[in-house]
C-alpha cells in the first residue's frame, strides 16, 4: 500500500508499478468514441508520453495505444495509485503550506470511491466530470503541491500541470482553467476528439476545480427546490403526501432521494445502473429499492395516502416509470404525481449520460461502444417518449421543471414537444429551476455556500453547524426582510436535518444557501473559532458562479474568477461546461482556506463580498438587494443602478414611428 509521503514523491518510474488494468468490482466510465484519424492517434500517444523519460516510452506506448483502442482515452491505469483514496486530515499531508495540504485533501476527496462516480477514470460525477485527464497528472500535481511555498503558484491547463511559477503570498496558490476552447470549436464532437488527444478536459463545476463535497453538495439545493416548487406550484408549505418523480441516483443526482425525505414528500427515483442504485442504498441515502413497477405504484399509493416520507429507488428506465403513471391516469383517472423533474446526465446524452428505454442497461452500453450512431438515434427516440409521457401528466396538473441538466434542450434537439408556444428558441413549455423556482432566492443574493472541516473530525463539523445556526438566528433577531427571514429559517431547518440524516460522504463538509451578510458573518465566526482553538483549519470551496445558456453571457463568471484571484482566494477556477454541458455554460469560482489568522478574516470579507455582489449586480432588476449590499458594505460599494422603463408603450410607439 502506497503512503501519502510516496504519493508526493512524483511519478513512480523505477520500478514501474504493475499494470493491473481496469479493476473489477467498481463502476467504470462508458467507452468513448472520439473517431480519431491515424495521425490524431499518434498525437494522442505523443501527448501521453510527454510525462515519461525516453527509456520507458517504448514499454508504455503499447499499453497506452491499447487503452485508446479499447476505451477511447488514455487513462494510464498502470499508475492508478495503490492507496486508500480519501480525504485525510490536513496534518497528514507532507506539505510546506496549509493551503497546499487543503488542496490535496480536496483532490483525494474528489477521487474517493465512496464519492467518485468512476474513480479509476478520474470522474467525480456527471458521467464525465474529470478531476484530471490521466493518472500521471495526479502524481505530478501531488508532488508539486508538496513542494509548493507561499511564494509560488501552481498553474493547471485542463488537467495538465504546467508547473510551479514564482508569485507572492497574497496570490492564489493554484489557478485552474478547464476546457477554454474558442467558441467555434466548443462543440461536443470536437470535445470528444480533444479529450482523447489529451489537450482539454471537462471539469463539470466542482470536479476539475477540486471543490466537490459528495452528493450533499446538491442535497440542500434540491431540498430548497422541492420546497419552493411546492410553495409556488402547489401553494403548499407541507409536502406530506405529495409525490415527486425524477431520475438519476449517480453523483449529483444521488442527492434527490435524501432531499425528498427531508422535504417530507414521497420521492420515486428511477436509475438504470444497479451499481449506482445499490451504492446510494448502502450509504443510507435511499430507503427502499425495487425493480417491479407494480410494487412501486403500490408503495407510492400507500405512502401518499398515509402521508409517509419515502424515497424509493426504481431499478429501471425512467421512461417506463413515466409511461406507467400515464397508464394509471388513463385506467383509473387518478393523477399519482404532483411534482416532476429529471437529473439524468443529459449534458452528455450520447456518451452514457442518458440510456434509451428500448434497451436494457448492459445492452445499451454495448451498443454505445459498437454503434454510437444507432445509440444516438435510440436516445432521441427515448427522449421523445419521455417528454410525451410528461406532457400527458402535466396537462392534468403535474408540475415539471428542468434541473439544469440540459434535459429540455436535448429533448428539443430530438424533436420532442417541449417548445413554449409563442416563445423564442431558448424558451420551453416547462420552467428551469434556476429561473422560476430558485430565481427569487438567487435574486436575494442567496446561493450555495459550503465548508470543509479539514481535520476530518465530525465534532468540528458539529461545532461549525452550531456556529452557522447561531449567526443566522442572530441576524433574524437584528431584523431582516420577510423574504430573507424565510430563507434563513429554511437554512436553520436544513442544518438541523443535515445532522440528523448523516449526509457526510467523504470529507467532513456542510453546505447551505446564504446571502452576503450570512456568508461573511459565518466565515468570520468560523475563523475566530479556529483562532480560539475550538476547531481546526477550515476550507471554503463554494459553488462556481455561472454564465449560462439562459443569459448567453459569461461576463459574470469570468469577472468572478478574476476578481477572486486578487481578493485573496487560495485557488481559482474557470470552466467551460458546468452542469449544463460543454459549450453551454461558463463557470468561475474559488477555494479559500481559513486558518484563524487576521489575514484569513480579511480575505474572507473581501472574497465573499465580491462573490455575491458581482452576481447580484449582474441581475439588473434587483435594486432592493443591491441597496442592502451597499448598506452592508457602507460607502465602499458604488454601482451603476439601472432604471426600468416606466411606460412600456413608448417602446412600441418608437418602433412604429
Amino acid at each position: 500500500m502506497t503512503s501519502l509521503k510516496e504519493i508526493c514523491c512524483g511519478l513512480p518510474l523505477n520500478p514501474l508499478p504493475e499494470n493491473r488494468g481496469r479493476r473489477k468490482g467498481i463502476p467504470h466510465a462508458p467507452v468513448r468514441t472520439p473517431n480519431l484519424t491515424a495521425q490524431e492517434k499518434k498525437l494522442a500517444l505523443r501527448n501521453a508520453l510527454r510525462y515519461f523519460p525516453p527509456e520507458i516510452q517504448k514499454k508504455l506506448v503499447l499499453e497506452f495505444a491499447e487503452e485508446l483502442r479499447l476505451y477511447g482515452h488514455i487513462y494510464m491505469y498502470r499508475f492508478f495509485p495503490d492507496i486508500e483514496m480519501r480525504a485525510y486530515p490536513i496534518k497528514d499531508y507532507p506539505c510546506k503550506t496549509k493551503s497546499a495540504a487543503a488542496i490535496m485533501l480536496m483532490i483525494m476527496n474528489n477521487l474517493d470511491p465512496s464519492v467518485a462516480q468512476f474513480p479509476q477514470e478520474l470522474v467525480t460525477y456527471g458521467g464525465n466530470g474529470q478531476v484530471f485527464s490521466n493518472w500521471a497528472q495526479f502524481w505530478l500535481v501531488m508532488q508539486y503541491l508538496s513542494e509548493m511555498t507561499e511564494e509560488q503558484t501552481l498553474v493547471m491547463y485542463s488537467g495538465h500541470p504546467l508547473g510551479l511559477f514564482p508569485s507572492h503570498r497574497y496570490a492564489p496558490r493554484l489557478i485552474i482553467t478547464n476546457g477554454m476552447v474558442i467558441p467555434n470549436y466548443s462543440t461536443r464532437d470536437e470535445y470528444e476528439k480533444m479529450f482523447a488527444l489529451g489537450v482539454t478536459m471537462y471539469g463539470q463545476m466542482t470536479a476539475g476545480s477540486y471543490c466537490y463535497i459528495g452528493p450533499q453538495g446538491i442535497v440542500h439545493g434540491t431540498v430548497l427546490t422541492v420546497l419552493n416548487a411546492g410553495r409556488r406550484y402547489l401553494k403548499a408549505e407541507d409536502l406530506s403526501g405529495k409525490v415527486f418523480v425524477t431520475s438519476g441516483l449517480g453523483g449529483m443526482s444521488g442527492a434527490q432521494a435524501k432531499a425528498a425525505v427531508i422535504a417530507g414528500c414521497v420521492g420515486i427515483i428511477a436509475e438504470v445502473d444497479e451499481a449506482a442504485l445499490l451504492k446510494r442504498y448502502k450509504q443510507g441515502w435511499l430507503m427502499e429499492i425495487s425493480n417491479n413497477l407494480d410494487h412501486c405504484i403500490a408503495r407510492l399509493r400507500d405512502a401518499r395516502k398515509n402521508k409517509i416520507a419515502l424515497s424509493l429507488g426504481y431499478h429501471g428506465n425512467v421512461v417506463d416509470l413515466w409511461e406507467r403513471l400515464v397508464y394509471e391516469l388513463d385506467t383509473t383517472g387518478e393523477l399519482l404525481v404532483d411534482l416532476g423533474s429529471d437529473q439524468t446526465s443529459c449534458h452528455n446524452p450520447f456518451s452514457g449520460g442518458y440510456y434509451p428505454v428500448q434497451l436494457g442497461f448492459e445492452e445499451a452500453k454495448q451498443l454505445l461502444s459498437t454503434n454510437p450512431g444507432k445509440f444516438r438515434t435510440m436516445v432521441q427516440e427515448s427522449l421523445r417518449r419521455h417528454v410525451a409521457a410528461i406532457n400527458r401528466l402535466a396537462d392534468k396538473g403535474m408540475f415539471f421543471w428542468d434541473y439544469g441538466n440540459a434535459f429540455l434542450l436535448e429533448a428539443q434537439r430530438a424533436g420532442a414537444d417541449v417548445e413554449k408556444k409563442g416563445g423564442n428558441k431558448t424558451e420551453f413549455r416547462y420552467p428551469s429551476y434556476v429561473q422560476h423556482i430558485m430565481g427569487d432566492i438567487f435574486s436575494l443574493g442567496f446561493g450555495p455556500f459550503r465548508w470543509v472541516c479539514t481535520s476530518g473530525d465530525p465534532q468540528d463539523l458539529s461545532t461549525t453547524d452550531s456556529i452557522a445556526m447561531s449567526v443566522l438566528e442572530d441576524s433574524i433577531r437584528r431584523g431582516v426582510s420577510t423574504s430573507v427571514k424565510q430563507q434563513y429559517h429554511d437554512n436553520i431547518r436544513w442544518i438541523r436535518e443535515a445532522g440528523r440524516h448523516s449526509l457526510v460522504v467523504g470529507s467532513q463538509a456542510r453546505i447551505l444557501y446564504s446571502d452576503q451578510r450570512g456568508r461573511v458573518s459565518i466565515a468570520v465566526a468560523i475563523n475566530r473559532a479556529i483562532s480560539e482553538g475550538r476547531i481546526k483549519v477550515c476550507l471554503f470551496p463554494p459553488d462556481m458562479s455561472p454564465g449560462n445558456s439562459f443569459s448567453l453571457l459569461t461576463d459574470m463568471a469570468v469577472q468572478n474568477f478574476v476578481g477572486d484571484a486578487f481578493r485573496g482566494a487560495t485557488w481559482v477556477a474557470l470552466h467551460n461546461g458546468g452542469g449544463v454541458g460543454w459549450g453551454e455554460v461558463i463557470n468561475g469560482g474559488f477555494g479559500l482556506v481559513l486558518d484563524g489568522s487576521t489575514e484569513a478574516e480579511e480575505r474572507a470579507k473581501m472574497m465573499l463580498s465580491w462573490d455575491v455582489s458581482n452576481g447580484v449586480n449582474g441581475m439588473w432588476h434587483e435594486k432592493c438587494t443591491i441597496f442592502t449590499l451597499i448598506d452592508f458594505l457602507n460607502v465602499m460599494l458604488k454601482v451603476t443602478l439601472p432604471q426600468k422603463v416606466a411606460d412600456e408603450d413608448i417602446l412600441e410607439q418608437a418602433l412604429q414611428s
